[in-house]
């Protein structure tokens, strides 16, 4: 069975998340990775930390509404599709690896909206 059957099988079993917020997870690995350095293991929060960063630089202000329309509403559920992805033998854990590792580490409307309020100072007419 290949990386694809594999990813529908576990959306079939645990439909809370799309397909888009694995491979998402899956691309903030190799993004936390280079952030680190790392070429193996990174830990939930490096992960987490490869995660915001991309979401930031992909979809800017609307990265908590992309992640909503996902099924993600905060940090423990990228730690329930990691932990699913292990399950599935797709990702490997070390002992220590554990999905507190991904709880509350950062709110999404602290990370994702608080900073993209927009400001229209630059728009000011000149008097």
């Amino acid at each position: 069975m290949n990386e694809a059957e594999v990813l529908r099988q576990i959306i079939d079993q645990d439909k809370r998340y799309k397909i888009e917020a694995y491979l998402f997870v899956l691309e903030g690995l190799f993004y936390a990775r280079n952030i680190f350095k790392k070429e193996g293991h990174v830990t939930g929060q490096e992960l987490l930390e490869g995660i915001k960063r991309l979401g930031i630089e992909r979809f800017g202000p609307l990265a908590k509404m992309v992640f909503e329309h996902w099924g993600i509403t905060e940090t423990v559920d990228f730690g329930n599709i990691v932990f699913n992805l292990v399950n599935s033998k797709i990702l490997g854990k070390t002992e220590e690896d554990k999905i507190d590792d991904f709880k509350d580490i950062y709110d999404f409307d602290d990370v994702f909206v608080a900073h993209y309020k927009p400001t229209f100072s630059h728009f000011k007419t000149r008097t």
